[in-house]
């Protein structure tokens, strides 16, 4: 038979086994050789056929090394009608994880087996896209409409036992042994004169559902994944399964499909896929570069950050010591980490055990002798560069030789604090996004001499504790926070040029953020970057008075966002609802008086290139200085630690699907019409649009 698929007859079963390491993806190879083996079976003395795979895992999904090439035959759709129709019994039988496609191959089977540990799922959603294969038909038609709407419009997977729940698993195995079971079990299945249970036979009952339920359905949807086409096509094709015999229901799911695919979101979301994988390898690092062994970790500083950093570790079972420097500091962010995992535990996350488990693996300590074998030390502490060189200076000298030390700075100059050591080779940066129990991005920052085995081993642990690793070199700001200046600069400059704070954030949204910036800076505390300025203008820095202007004065009104029930926008006591407040809007328009600035009318237009062109403008200066390797680098920190939409892609690929020229163009004109200081071209910004290039062909082409 053909690669990755054998066929052997056990007694009167026979037994089709997939082997496509490492998870069995459905290659055309595949498809191929599962075709052949059904087509044969039937013809064989087998009584039931048993699908299984070898390795770690059920199919999980499609092979997403044919994502973006012409099909080729067969297709998934053809191979799975041949399991459906097949005259024998056909059981699946499913272990590890059973995604996508295949998942929709068990679907297809008459009968499914799991063992304990299983787990199945649509996870199309999250790369713009539908299950193209069956699975918006046959799952409606086994767990119901409403079930059928939230695993597939959310992505997640399911356990084996929820699985049966919802009548998309028949039966789970009593143990973990899959083969020896899954044949007994489909021996069971034919001594018991078991007949085919056809998926496709089943009828859905429209009248259950209340009248309007799938408009209502789609506005849910809109709400929660704001600029997202899929989850609406989705709806579309579960209608269509209530609505429509299974042939004509299998026809519309494929169109909608073919509709996903070669729409720019779902090209965005499948970018951000393969972006995430290659962000994980370092360009110049050798492959087989040692890791240093991470068996206990420290956290200087029990704030919300530390308590969060060390919640990440003690989650896969890391010993962790969180440092203080009182027992009143110490004792209070225990409790908070402690409460955290209560939330957790209340909302059903969790269970009290787990949580006991978890806070078994947190010590706290308030001497820096208690930290003497360590493997990897995080300093958390204020964003003052004296503070962390002193910390650094004390894990200098109690450290043990080989232990890592890493300052989870947003800013800082990691080469300057490396220099207080006599270790610099084992210093670098790990930026954790808050909540860091939560955000999934890790910055990991490269020092001028940090050794290359302690930034494979920071890449490691980064994957290790659930993160998605970005590498940057040292800079202001780094990759995120330099990029953001820009972006946060002209929120404030579009209130002065005339927007006001619902319209900069409505178009904000609208574009696909979760949060407009002015919100989000109610939502953080005006006064954090008060308290910034402050420090930047203390150390001699000279500001831009229209920069942040209105944002100072909120706060020297005491009107500090969220928090004090008033910023840019006033907040209900009890709802936290926002609502515009004409005191801002007079606020405004004095400061822009003051300054001689002429308001006008701005269009939602304007205001998402002056929010997110200057994301890619630094985005390209940060490229050519080598801060970042790649720009798919810079699109995983954007879509993972700044919430910027997936279905945009990040900043760098939504700039070549807008067109570079556009964009440069566009960045001239504004350069011209609002001052050329903060709008000069990116000189790599400038070479590609002249010459009709993107940032991707550049990259690939280095």
């Amino acid at each position: 038979m053909s690669s990755g698929v054998t066929y052997e007859l056990i007694d009167t079963i026979g037994v089709i086994t997939v082997n496509n390491p490492p998870v069995n993806a459905l290659s055309q190879a595949l498809r191929l050789g599962l075709l052949e083996v059904i087509t044969a079976a039937q013809k064989d003395a087998s009584e039931a056929l048993v699908l299984l795979c070898a390795g770690r895992t059920f199919i999980a999904g499609a092979d997403i090394t044919e994502f973006g090439k012409p099909p080729v035959a067969p297709f998934l759709p053809e191979v799975l009608s041949a399991l459906e129709n097949s005259r024998k019994l056909v059981v699946a039988a499913i272990h590890g994880t059973a995604l996508g496609g295949g998942f929709e191959t068990a679907l297809a089977c008459h009968y499914r087996c799991a063992v304990p540990s299983a787990k199945v799922g649509l996870p199309e959603v999250k790369l713009g896209l539908l299950p193209g294969a069956g699975g918006t038909q046959r799952v409606p038609r086994l767990a119901g409409v409403k079930a059928a709407l939230e695993i597939i419009t959310s992505g997640n997977p399911l356990s084996a036992a929820e699985a049966a729940d919802l009548n998309l698993i028949d039966e789970v195995l009593p143990h973990e042994n899959l083969r020896e079971s899954a044949i007994a079990y489909a021996r069971d299945l034919v001594d018991s004169g078991a007949q085919l249970k056809r998926v496709r036979d089943i009828t859905l009952n429209a009248s259950s559902l209340e009248p309007g339920f799938f408009d209502n359905y789609r506005r849910k949807l809109a709400e929660r994944a704001r600029g997202q086409i899929a989850p609406d096509r989705i709806v579309s094709a579960v209608e269509a399964a209530v609505n429509m015999p299974m042939d004509q229901g299998l026809i519309r799911e494929r169109d909608l499909f073919m509709e996903l695919l070669n729409s720019s979101e779902s090209r965005a979301m499948r970018h951000i896929f393969f972006a995430e994988r290659e962000a994980a390898k370092i360009k110049d690092l050798p492959a087989d570069t040692p890791v240093r062994d991470i068996r206990r970790v420290a956290i200087i500083g029990g704030g919300t950050m530390g308590g969060g950093i060390a919640m990440c570790f003690a989650n896969v079972g890391v010993p962790v010591t969180l440092l203080e420097i009182g027992q009143e500091a110490l004792e209070r962010g225990l409790g908070i980490i402690r409460k955290n995992y209560a939330i957790t535990v209340q909302k059903g996350k969790m269970s009290e055990a787990e949580m006991q488990q978890r806070l078994q693996l947190i010590t706290g300590s308030t001497a820096y002798e208690d930290l003497a074998d360590m493997d990897l030390v995080i300093e958390a502490v204020f964003e003052n560069p004296d503070v962390k060189k002193e910390v650094f200076r004390k894990l200098d000298a109690v450290c043990k030789r080989g232990a890592i030390l890493a300052s989870n700075t947003s800013y800082q100059n990691i080469d300057d604090i490396a220099a207080v050591t006599s270790r610099p080779q084992d210093v670098l940066g790990m930026h954790f996004f808050s909540p860091a129990n939560v955000m999934k991005l890790l910055e990991v920052v490269r020092g001028e001499k940090t050794a290359n085995d302690v930034l494979a081993t920071a890449m490691q642990v980064g994957r290790r504790i659930g993160k998605v690793c970005a590498l940057s070199r040292v800079c202001y700001g780094f990759i995120g926070n330099r990029m953001l200046a820009g972006y946060g600069r002209q929120a404030h400059m579009l209130l002065l040029d005339g927007a006001s704070p619902a319209q900069v954030d409505a178009a904000a949204e609208a574009f696909g953020m979760a949060m407009g910036p002015l919100a989000m800076s109610d939502l953080a505390g005006l006064d954090i970057g008060y308290k910034a300025r402050q420090a930047r203008e203390a150390a001699g820095e000279v500001i831009d008075p229209a920069t942040d202007c209105v944002s100072s004065a909120l706060v020297e009104l005491g009107r500090l966002g969220q928090k004090s029930g008033a910023g840019y926008y006033r907040y209900d006591p009890q709802t936290r609802a926002r609502q515009s407040d004409p005191e801002v809007d007079a606020l405004i328009r004095a400061h822009a008086d003051k300054l001689g600035i002429v308001r006008r009318e701005i269009s939602q237009d304007e205001i998402v290139a002056r929010l997110f062109y200057p994301l890619i403008n630094e985005g390209a200066l940060i490229l050519e200085e080598g801060i970042a390797q790649r720009p798919g680098d810079i699109d995983i920190v954007y879509v993972y630690g700044y919430a910027f939409p997936s279905a945009k892609g990040g900043p760098m690929f939504y700039a070549d699907e807008v067109g570079l020229k556009t964009v440069y163009d566009t960045i001239v004109r504004f350069g011209r019409e609002l001052g050329e200081e903060h709008w000069k071209p990116a000189p790599l910004l400038e070479r590609l649009a002249r010459s009709g290039n993107t940032f991707s062909a550049w990259d690939a082409n280095r």
